[in-house]
Order: structure tokens, then C-alpha cells, then sequence
């Protein structure tokens, strides 16, 4: 894809050479992954403009001519904005990148939750002018800190969404785990699915979906060692599931085996995201560093000799 620009309702470029060899409707769908649903309805509704007029799926378009297509319509945020700071990392046009605290719920999944961070995203939308749906691209768990990124409309939610199930969106965590682990690199490939016995926790079985985690150390301490974490799938409970598997879980994470030691919360915090921008093709990376209770953590640990 290439760069547009939002004006209003509208995203604008301008056509190429190569956008010149097939039906702009074919170019839409098979080039620039706009969903087919979403191309029948700009057609019908004369939604789309070269050079000012509106024009049918069978025309083809000339190199230097404008392109608007009216894909930023307003919506409803889906969520009651809540007007609370928000810690923003980007933002542009087509996404936003925030940070997310630990005990912040990433969307309602009851009736009565009012103070997500979906609904934090609303309250920025609202303060900014973004009449948008909130759509968040991936999901951490409550007690996880870190990147977490939003598409601000359809169409880039489309391309992101692609992206993630291609593996072309790179999450990097950071976690602190028990016991000194013995390689300082690894690949835990193992399924990961539902445990019957309990109603929210995950675990390895061979009729699970495939799950795979990159690990690398990156420093140890007495009982602890501090990993960095990378994924290539993103099930429920991956990275502490897999590690709980090697016996090595989350300090904290009580869920999966992990003792409350010196933190109350699972010690895991999403410190990176990185991926090519689906409009414009630059690579973002965005870098978050360890949020206060893990820095004191890690404090605690470097005072204890080894």
C-alpha cells in the first residue's frame, strides 16, 4: 500500500502506473485488501472519486489521477468515552498505539465494566475528533503492562488483521520467571487449548491450536531470570502457558504456578511492537520500558547476590 491522506471523510492519493493495469474494482479488492462487501458499497453509493467524479468497478484509472475513496465515515465508538489520560506512543491517521497499565481490563467482557482501556481509547477518540469505532487489533491480559495497537477505521483494521495472522506484526514481552533456566535460547512449540477443569485457564494438549514462542535470556538472578519473549501465534494465555510447561512460570502469576514473590501481578510486560505501516510501508516500532513495579522488581532482584 501507499501513503494516503485523511481529509474529512475521505482518504486521497494519487493513482500510479501500476494501479493503471487493472479495473479500479479489481485494484480495491486484490491489491489493496480493501474487503469486498466494503467495495460494492462505495461503488453503489458513489464513494469513490478520481479527479472529482464518481466512478463504476469496470473503469480503470491513469497514473497522476486523485483517488478518494470515503471509508472514514462516522460511527459510534462502541463503548462510552472515558476522559482519563491515556498514554499515546503513535498515532496517525489510520492507528494509535497505546500503552497499557496492568489491572486495566483491555475491553468490557461484562455488562457493568465502565473503565477499559477500549474505553479510555473512546474518551482520546472523543477529545481528538476521531468519530470512530474503538477496534483494537490485538489484546493483552488484564494484568499484562504494554503496547497494545488500535486501527482508527475499517479499512485499516482490514490490512492489520492480515498483517497479525500473516506474523508480519512483532510482539516482543519481557518476563520474569522462576527458577534459573538452564538454555539461553529456545522455541517452546507446543498447542495450546482449553483446560476442562477450569473455566478460564489454558493449557498444553495435543488437540490444542499450534502455539510458538521465541525465548532468549537476558539475565539471571537468585531463583529468577529475566527472558525477552517474542511470538509467532497469539493464543489466550500463550507465553504463560509455555512457560509454565517448561517449568519456569510467571512470577506472580498464581493462575499458572507462579508464586507472589516480591509482585502481586504476573511479571509480564508486552516492551515492543513492531510492523510495516499498511499505509506508506515504513517499519514502526514503538518501545515501551518496564512499568514502575517491574522496574522495583528488578530493582530487588539485582540486590541479591546470585
Amino acid at each position: 500500500m501507499r501513503e494516503m491522506q485523511k481529509d474529512g471523510e475521505w482518504l486521497v492519493t494519487r493513482l500510479l502506473e501500476s494501479d493503471t493495469h487493472h479495473p479500479l474494482g479489481n485494484l480495491l479488492r486484490e491489491d489493496w485488501k480493501l474487503p469486498r462487501k466494503q467495495v460494492h458499497l462505495l461503488f453503489q453509493h458513489k464513494d469513490i472519486l478520481v479527479n472529482g467524479l464518481p466512478v463504476a468497478q469496470h473503469a480503470k484509472g491513469e497514473a497522476g489521477q486523485e483517488l478518494r475513496l470515503r471509508v472514514c465515515l462516522p460511527e459510534p465508538f462502541g463503548v462510552e468515552p472515558v476522559t482519563e489520560p491515556l498514554d499515546v506512543r503513535y498515532e496517525d491517521d489510520h492507528l494509535l498505539v497505546v500503552n497499557k497499565s496492568a489491572g486495566v481490563l483491555l475491553h468490557p467482557t461484562e455488562k457493568h465494566h465502565r473503565h477499559t482501556l477500549d474505553h479510555l481509547v473512546a474518551g482520546h477518540f472523543a477529545r481528538t475528533g476521531v468519530q470512530s469505532k474503538v477496534r483494537h487489533v490485538h489484546r493483552l491480559d488484564q494484568d499484562t503492562s504494554g503496547v497494545v495497537l488500535y486501527a482508527k477505521h475499517a479499512w485499516a483494521a482490514a490490512l492489520l488483521d492480515e498483517l497479525l495472522r500473516e506474523r508480519q506484526i512483532r510482539r516482543t514481552y519481557l518476563a520474569f520467571v522462576q527458577g534459573s533456566m538452564k538454555t539461553a535460547r529456545g522455541t517452546i512449540n507446543e498447542p495450546i487449548g482449553r483446560d476442562r477443569n477450569h473455566p478460564t485457564r489454558r493449557r498444553v494438549t495435543p488437540s490444542g491450536e499450534a502455539a510458538i514462542t521465541h525465548y532468549q535470556v537476558l539475565d539471571r538472578y537468585d531463583g529468577v531470570t529475566l527472558i525477552e519473549c517474542s511470538l509467532e501465534t497469539g493464543r489466550t494465555h500463550q507465553i504463560r502457558v509455555h512457560l509454565r510447561h517448561i517449568g519456569h512460570p510467571l512470577l506472580g502469576d498464581a493462575l499458572y504456578g507462579g508464586k507472589k514473590m516480591l509482585i502481586a501481578r504476573q511479571a509480564l510486560h508486552a516492551a515492543r511492537l513492531q510492523f510495516t505501516h499498511p499505509f506508506g510501508g515504513q517499519l514502526v516500532t514503538v518501545d515501551v520500558p518496564l512499568p514502575t513495579d517491574l522496574q522495583a522488581l528488578q530493582n530487588k532482584l539485582e540486590e541479591v547476590p546470585n
